[in-house]
């Protein structure tokens, strides 16, 4: 049998083979060790031994058993102050949101979940034992007062919201959670009144839902709203009062305070107050945060500063037990001396004393007189004058073909043939100005593929016969008019023409704008000091000055860690020289005192960022009053808004309005505050149609956060005046409007010109006696373009006062 034939096939030439896998590190395996943590360090590639796995392992069990010792040891020290029978009591803020939230039936409530009675009154302090869990709760309640609430509310541990089913929260009480929101709180706990009267029952969770969606739009970190109509509720909420640790609030922690619970006056009470009379005042409280020193300022209230003389012991009395006895003191002025201030303490000073503001007098360079000058100050040169040794020699003027042994031998004086192209050098010997890159701040926007400098001794586009004749009066003033009749409000046109102003034609803009200068550049030109030191506050070279404001910030705040009385303490701290009117005023519940850190009552130039909110319809212009609330402060202010951010230069454009939904940072003279610090901005509230002011009734308007001081920025404010083309002949223009006589346009012929749509040009010459004038542009432009010219000068800010609880 013949074998069967084998058939031949050919290789397919269209299998392609598996690309291998050659993406590292990409597999699931190493994305999962990559999410675990894992870090592959040198042995990557290399066996290990069994023996070895084993230790990476034991290592990665004993970093996690160190991990969790220290997060351990972090929390006893945070509940430590809670902790013994004469442990601090957990402050817990009690705010009714609603109208017909009650804050004493709440505690009443919550007290008789565990069998608890004690005297609970409206708008007062309550203390109350938790033998269950071995702590004590210092019970604020707070009525339905803004200030009120943001007291309580700053020193609390515990802030408790009272929501109710029935009614909605109003604007009263959104107000006084945004505030509370943005003031910094500690843990939040929320509750809801009267919930059993819901009918049926089957809708109660849904309301509770309701509630809970409504609190998580501005805490989101709320798990669930309590009922206080069920006891079982009632004591999960005590139980979470009394185990779990605060979060505290970051600037309040690194400083040491202390909620006040007595205040004794020794010097007996038939002493007439009056204004400049101090007497000596005792506090009693229990420190916390850190060490409180002796040598640090404190801030009590609404009070102010003042000097520690000592601090004493103030020990509970062991065998009294009611919660009355408890808070009252026996003997204020006797007690152990735990601290005393040595000769490192404080001084109440704001300002550095004046013999050390003077210098000789050749350090202060005296500026040229302005009768003297002959042109606007640019930069740091003020043009047209008769000193020109800042700018490089011009160069000779040479034929054609002139080698640099034939040049020796030409004398300066020369004349050369007019035929002859010279280097693009003016005939005035001035040099190109540099071309600026943005149309307002100079060097940042501006056509940069057309632009090509403008030179003077190119041939003229215009017909060199034109006749120029001047308006009547009568039809000029006319058509400035009609031209400036598109503006109408102010605060609008801010958004619409920003920093543009108008001239009257009476007016000499070199005597109006005196103080202005011109910048090639707002973000790198260097700011010439020595022309404002004629217009700064006389309190200007006294101020707190830093130069490295991160790093005293560092050591003040490394200061506060170590030494000092430790927290948990109860202390009587005896006050120097306290005014006694504070005396017949009274004290107002909740009362605070905070230490502050090492140069913290010192003035200087504060920086604010500040967000005007967008449910705020109007904006705030620059140097309004408004009331400001930073860490243990009320300041009333009157800010000057600037741009934010970073600049070479450090100078920053000034802003006449802060606009709804808008940030800028608010600057003034203030104490130091170090750190990042929420602040919060409020105004005074208009109380009918007249437009008068309800002096009593603050509006919330914004928020922000402290930045670091800084004595060297510059605040510049900028005008912009603006002309209209009159007539166009390719480069060169007639423009009017600008000016309204030849001085002014020779005085500020030196300024660099720009247009809204990116070109810009320099003034050539001026035409008539009424302010038309000829100008030189990099390329042709726009009819419906507008032309302009940006002048800057030094705005300094104000001094702040002092909020003393009233406006």
């Amino acid at each position: 049998m013949a074998p069967a034939s084998s058939v031949h096939h050919h290789r397919s030439t269209t299998k392609a083979p598996q690309k291998p896998f050659k993406s590292r590190h990409s597999t699931k395996s190493s994305l999962k060790e990559l999410s675990k943590g894992k870090i592959d360090g040198a042995e990557k590639g290399h066996r290990r031994t069994p023996h070895q796995q084993v230790m990476s392992k034991l290592d990665r069990r004993n970093q996690a058993r160190q991990k969790q010792q220290i997060k351990h040891q972090e929390n006893a020290k945070a509940t430590s102050v809670f902790s013994g029978r004469h442990g601090a009591p957990r402050i817990v803020a009690v705010v009714p949101l609603c109208p017909n939230g009650d804050a004493v039936n709440a505690v009443r409530a919550l007290d008789g979940s565990l069998n608890l009675q004690g005297e609970v009154r409206a708008g007062e302090r309550a203390r109350t034992n938790v033998d269950l869990f071995k702590q004590k709760i210092e019970w604020i309640l707070v009525g339905r007062e803004l200030m009120h609430a943001l007291d309580a509310c700053r020193i609390a541990d515990f802030v408790m919201l009272i929501l109710s089913p029935h009614q909605e929260v109003d604007e009263l009480g959104e107000t006084m959670l945004r505030a509370i929101e943005g003031q910094g709180v500690s843990t939040v706990v929320t509750v809801a009144q009267d919930l059993d009267k819901i009918d049926p029952p089957k809708r109660r969770p849904k309301v509770l839902a309701s509630l809970k969606s409504y609190v998580t739009h501005f805490l989101p970190d709320q798990e669930r709203v309590y009922s206080l109509d069920s006891v079982q509720e009632c004591t999960n909420v005590i139980r979470s009062i009394c185990t779990s640790t605060p979060k505290g609030v970051r600037w309040r922690e690194d400083r040491s305070w202390m909620l006040v619970e007595d205040i004794a006056w020794p010097t007996p009470a038939l002493v007439q107050a009056s204004d400049d009379q101090t007497i000596q005042a005792i506090i009693t409280g229990v420190i916390r945060g850190r060490g409180l020193k002796a040598d640090r300022l404190v801030h009590l209230g609404d009070w102010g500063n003042f000097q520690i003389e000592k601090i004493t012991a103030a020990p509970l009395p062991s065998n009294r037990k009611s919660r009355g006895e408890q808070m009252t003191v026996d003997h204020p002025e006797g007690g152990e001396v735990l601290g005393e201030p040595t000769a490192d303490q404080d001084a109440l000073d704001e300002l550095a004393p004046e013999e050390t503001t003077m210098r000789d007098a050749d350090e202060v360079s005296v500026s040229e007189a302005v009768s003297e000058r002959k042109g606007v100050l640019l930069d740091d040169h003020h043009y047209f004058s008769d000193d020109e040794t800042h700018l490089p020699a011009p160069p000779k003027r040479l034929p054609k073909g002139t080698s640099s042994n034939q040049a020796a031998w030409i004398l300066d004086d020369i004349p050369v043939s007019d035929s002859e192209d010279d280097d693009g050098v003016d005939d005035d010997g001035d040099l190109p100005m540099h071309p600026p890159a943005l149309p307002q701040d100079g060097l940042e926007g501006l056509d940069q593929a057309t632009r090509r400098e403008p030179t003077e001794t190119a041939t003229s586009e215009a017909p060199q016969s034109e006749m120029f004749l001047d308006p009547t009066p009568e039809e000029e003033a006319g058509q400035l008019a009609a031209f400036r009749s598109r503006k109408q409000n102010e605060a609008l046109d801010d958004l619409e023409f920003p920093d543009e102003i108008e001239l009257q034609p009476n007016v000499l803009a070199r005597e109006r704008l005196v103080r202005y200068r011109g910048l090639k550049s707002l973000r790198t030109s260097a700011w010439e000091m020595d022309e404002d030191r004629a217009h700064e506050p006389a309190e200007w070279r006294r101020l707190l000055q830093t130069a490295d404001p991160k790093a005293a910030k560092n050591q003040a705040t490394r200061e506060a860690l170590v030494g000092g009385i430790e927290p948990g303490t109860r202390v009587h701290v005896h006050l120097r020289k306290v005014p006694l009117r504070f005396r017949e005023q009274g004290t107002r519940s909740p009362l605070a005192m905070v230490s502050l850190l090492r140069h913290e009552h010192k003035r200087a130039v504060v920086n604010f960022s500040i967000s005007i909110s967008s449910d705020y319809p109007l904006p705030i212009s620059s140097k309004e009053e408004l009331i400001l609330q930073c860490g243990p402060r009320r300041l009333v202010i009157h800010p000057l808004f600037s741009q934010p951010g970073h600049t070479p230069n450090n100078v920053h454009k000034f802003a006449r309005y802060l606009h709804p939904g808008r940030t800028a940072v608010a600057t003034f003279i203030a104490p130091v505050t170090w750190g990042s610090v929420p602040t919060l901005i409020f105004k005074r509230r208009l109380s009918d149609m007249e437009g008068d002011v309800d002096r009593n009734a603050l509006e919330l308007v914004g928020t922000g956060t402290s930045l670091a001081p800084d004595h060297d920025r510059v605040l510049a404010k900028r005008v912009i005046l603006t002309g209209h083309p009159y007539k166009i002949h390719k480069k060169l223009v007639t423009i009017r409007y600008m000016f309204f006589n030849v001085e002014d346009i020779n005085w500020f012929k030196a300024l660099q010109l720009w247009t809204k749509r990116g070109r810009s040009g320099y003034i050539k010459e001026s035409l008539g006696t009424h302010g038309y004038f000829k100008a030189t542009f990099d390329a042709k432009i726009n009819p419906q373009d507008s032309v302009g010219v940006s002048l800057y000068k030094r705005v300094f800010p104000r001094a702040a006062l002092a909020w003393e609880g009233h406006l």
